[in-house]
């Protein structure tokens, strides 16, 4: 039964704080040893302001085999959606995303947690030194920022292109270097998504609505920038077709003017031998008549 008016668009938006929801607590349940650590440690900070530190190594290594083969699941059902195919299937798609995709996930989970770990120990180690090194501490924050963006296009290119995982890695790293303002747009919006959800509603929209918007958002941001990558490259490879296709029509037509000329040299060369037989005619003829 399809609804039409108010009613069909409160239908419509139900149905998409139901997708949103579902595929929000999929994401976190797969994650949740990452999650309960992270929430142990905001909730002993009270009485122990390390803990959440403490919990950091865990975490870290909990995340590339539990967080990233999760949020890429999510990414891959967010890829559905803004391709066209709202009504698919949430769990089958969600759990087709993380089987297929788990290795290379996995993979790139411990790529971004070893690099994030570099980073962090040589920004606290160069903050601590004399002013003409603290300027390296901020090249270090410019390069967080950098592997930040990249890791949401990551998940958007393992869910929508078949690559080796280091071309995926180093694509998602030259995407958000080649394109800066679509870059800081990214940034700043899920900044925003995850700022609000965070501090407000007590982490309700956390649980239910965080991560699934802040994927459909980037893997939309993702395939926008995408499609007009490729028509940039179709325009290229047809004006290449075209100008392969002028250079070989001026070709054939030299061709043909040469071939012309070849014809008319021996037309010439022809009429010439047929002129000296006619005059070799003429002068036997001639000495014929004499001798007669």
């Amino acid at each position: 039964m399809e609804f039409k008016g108010v009613m069909g668009g409160l239908y419509k938006i139900s149905e998409w704080i139901m997708r949103f929801s579902v595929i929000n607590l999929l994401w976190i349940i797969c994650s949740i040893p990452v999650f309960f650590l992270f929430f142990m440690g905001l909730v002993s900070l009270n009485e122990h302001p390390d803990a959440l530190k403490t919990m950091l190594l865990p975490i870290g290594a909990l995340t590339p085999f539990t967080l990233f083969p999760a949020t890429t699941a999510m990414f891959a059902v967010a890829r559905k959606w803004v391709t066209g195919e709202e009504d698919v299937s949430l769990l089958k798609t969600f759990f087709r995303g993380y089987k297929e995709n788990y290795v290379q996930s996995m993979i790139g989970g411990i790529f971004y947690v070893l690099v994030f770990t570099i980073i962090s120990v040589n920004y606290f180690f160069y903050l601590k030194q004399g002013n003409s090194l603290k300027i390296l501490a901020v090249l270090f924050i410019a390069f967080t920022i950098i592997m930040i963006i990249s890791l949401f296009n990551f998940f958007s290119i393992i869910v929508h292109l078949h690559m080796k995982i280091f071309q995926i890695i180093k694509n998602s790293v030259l995407i958000s270097i080649g394109n800066p303002i679509n870059s800081i747009v990214l940034l700043i919006c899920n900044g925003l998504i995850v700022y609000i959800c965070v501090t407000k509603f007590n982490f309700f929209l956390v649980v239910f609505f965080m991560g699934s918007i802040v994927a459909t958002f980037s893997f939309w941001q993702f395939n926008r920038s995408f499609t007009k990558l490729q028509m940039k490259q179709q325009e290229l490879e047809e004006k290449e077709q075209q100008r392969l296709a002028e250079a070989e029509a001026e070709a054939a037509e030299a061709e043909a003017e040469a071939e012309a000329g070849q014809d008319r040299e021996v037309d010439a060369i022809e009429k010439s031998d047929a002129d000296i037989v006619d005059g070799n005619v003429h002068k036997k003829e001639e000495n014929d008549n004499n001798r007669n």
